[in-house]
């Protein structure tokens, strides 16, 4: 008998001396992290509120329970006492019965009311028909993204029990080594912005934590072939962790199973669903750009298809020796900053992922209270010595100040920005502007992605920052629903339509202006003197958009071509007004990335300061190095740091 069955069995057996009589245990499973309890006695079980909350804390592991199929009632009969128990306000809008598992998924408005108090009605549900409920949100704003990945997950169910199954036994095997060390390389976003990769190892365990690209620099890659990383072969990784969806850290995560990797990638979900967006998006704007895409389509789905994901706070075993827990990262939907406790206390690493540390309109500032960090990795996009931000207000106040100009001027304000993120924060700004009469009301149009991860945002509200949720559950307030907006969806012809029409404002992606249509609006406006080119986010080296920042006003046709109405040589005269609006980036500047520092207790012993350009990186370290006296490196790509 392998070690994880008799581990099963012996888990079998703790949990039936520690039941009443009246519950059998008729098998014992790891699903991933979790381990599975399966009953022919759900309804006692969930007549006993706290004992799968007891037996978690005795065991120390998450435990789901689910219903032995053998004595499940029919989904109809369930389907009638399910709608019974639900107060009719929750707006059930779909239950959705799997026999293999016991599990009905509900799909509701206000999951909170399927949930009730201290999941008090979950409890009821179970008690009545067996089942075991998972409640998912249904999006106030439709979301085909959020529709498909669901669809989908629901048709590779039987896929996903295997991958799991699988997993779990990985995660609860027994430990083969009594080396003790942990190893960190870096394979990519060195001493640059993007292609975010790195490894962590230690002699059980090795964990890759994100693989993104680099904007601007096409075909550069995270080192996936150095011998700490995929060298040695894709399916020497245990793990993948994903700190968000913005595409410097996710665009080659599908990449991996082209390799040949088959194994579990944690995040949280909305990460996944965005993952899945982005990533999509990423191989059609290569399509038509003419390049050839570095996976298939069918690789999305397979990442997808191998997400385990995780709430924060949620302390979860991924490996033998690893446990990992999200916290808010403050900078996009569903960001993480990632804390690995390795060993029964030996040591802790915590990857920052990109981070913003004090709240904005859209998220709480990003978390940095963890029992114990011996080595923080640390973004540092703004840590260079004079990164300082303007705060929120004053950018605030300098963008109304932009449109009020190029609204009295009777042109136009573009504002090339990230789908996720960035443009939610300027939606949520230009609505309590005109609300509050600060300009003048005029369409909003958003092109590109936009709207989709609009939708993904509002459905899961519980990511977004306590005020803004309040105000997405009362659908009457749900301020992304706000009649100013308008989603292009007809392309260019509508686009056109725009450019010929009276003021109005329009955000569209890339918010780098390397791509999508923003080319195209750059070839409707550039020449127009009248409106205004704003840019209210990180523009990378090489980009198009830090060039024009810069002060180019003569683009080559070539950069427009593709998305617009340009093509083959000659230039594109830009003379709109550009400006820059500081202070809305998803990132922490200077003074936040050293306040996340300063006020963690315990500080770090060391600190790697990475995903920022050579001289970033280097103040950065200097100055946390001078200011608090710890250990801090300006690392390069391919270094290894040995810890213990």
């Amino acid at each position: 008998m392998s070690t994880v069955e008799q581990q099963l069995d012996d888990l079998k057996a703790e949990i039936t001396s520690e039941l009443p009589n009246d519950i059998s245990v008729s098998s014992v499973k790891y699903e991933g992290p979790e381990l599975v309890v399966y009953t022919r006695d759900p309804k006692e079980f969930a007549q006993q509120g706290d004992l799968i909350r007891k037996l978690a804390s005795k065991l120390r592991k998450r435990i789901t329970v689910r219903p032995d199929p053998s004595v499940l009632s029919r989904p109809d009969e369930a389907r009638e006492q399910i709608t019974n128990v639900i107060p009719e306000e929750a707006g059930v809008t779909d239950l959705d019965f799997h026999a293999d598992t016991g599990e009905v998924v509900i799909e509701a408005e206000k999951p909170g009311m399927v949930i009730g108090r201290h999941g008090s009605t979950l409890r009821d549900i179970t008690k009545s028909v067996g089942w075991t409920p998972e409640v998912v949100r249904t999006p106030p704003i439709e979301s085909s993204t959020v529709s498909n990945v669901r669809s989908f997950l629901k048709q590779e169910r039987d896929d996903r029990r295997d991958i799991l199954e699988r997993v779990g036994r990985q995660i609860h095997r027994e430990e083969m080594s009594d080396d003790e060390y942990v190893r960190i390389t870096t394979l990519g976003c060195c001493r640059e912005v993007g292609r975010a990769s790195f490894i962590l190892s230690t002699p059980e365990t090795r964990i890759l934590i994100d693989c993104g690209d680099k904007p601007g620099a096409e075909g550069e890659v995270p080192y996936l072939h150095a011998p700490e990383a995929f060298g040695a072969g894709a399916q020497t990784i245990d793990a993948v962790v994903l700190t968000h969806a913005h595409l410097d850290h996710s665009a080659f995560i599908p990449l991996l199973f082209k390799y040949g990797y088959d194994g579990p990638i944690y995040c949280t979900e909305p990460t996944r669903d965005l993952m899945g967006l982005l990533t999509l998006d990423y191989l059609d704007v290569a399509s038509k750009e003419g390049r050839a895409p570095p996976y298939e389509s069918e690789m999305v789905r397979e990442a997808i298809k191998h997400c385990i994901p995780l709430e924060y706070g949620d302390v979860t075993d991924i490996a033998p020796d690893v446990k990992l827990t999200f916290h808010n990262a403050g900078h996009i939907l569903g960001s993480a900053v990632s804390h690995f406790h390795i060993g029964d206390g030996l040591y802790n690493v915590a990857f920052s992922g990109d981070i913003h540390y004090d709240d904005t309109r859209l998220f709480n500032g990003a978390v940095n209270d963890f029992p114990r960090v011996e080595t923080l990795v640390l973004e540092s996009t703004y840590g260079g010595r004079n990164d300082y931000q303007t705060d929120q207000e004053d950018s605030e106040r300098k963008l109304v100040d932009v449109i009020n100009e190029a609204h009295d001027r009777d042109g136009k304000v573009l504002i090339p920005a990230f789908a996720v993120g960035r443009s939610q924060e300027i939606m949520l700004v230009l609505e309590e502007a005109m609300r509050s009469g600060k300009i003048p009301e005029m369409p909003v149009h958003l092109d590109g992605m936009i709207w989709e991860a609009t939708a993904i945002h509002t459905t899961y509200p519980e990511y977004l920052r306590d005020d803004l949720r309040d105000r997405i559950f009362h659908e009457d307030e749900n301020p992304f629903l706000a009649e100013q907006f308008n989603h292009i969806d007809a392309g260019e012809e509508e686009r056109q339509d725009v450019a010929d029409g009276g003021p109005c404002i329009i955000l569209s992606t890339s918010g780098m202006v390397t791509g999508g249509p923003i080319m195209s609006w750059l070839s409707h406006l550039g020449p127009d003197p009248d409106s205004s080119l704003v840019f209210v986010g990180y523009q990378a080296q090489g980009t198009l958009g830090r060039r024009i920042q810069n002060g180019w006003d003569e683009i080559p046709t070539s950069e427009v071509g593709a998305a617009g109405n340009g093509g083959g040589r000659g230039t594109l005269s830009l003379n709109m007004n550009v400006e820059t609006v500081d202070g809305f980036s998803g990132h922490a500047d200077r003074a936040g990335l050293e306040n996340f520092v300063k006020t963690m207790n315990p500080r770090p012993e060391k600190v790697l300061c990475v995903h920022g350009d050579e001289r970033s990186t280097q103040d950065l370290s200097s100055a946390l190095y001078h200011d608090y006296n710890m250990r801090t490196f300006a690392p390069k790509n391919l270094e290894t740091f040995r810890f213990l």
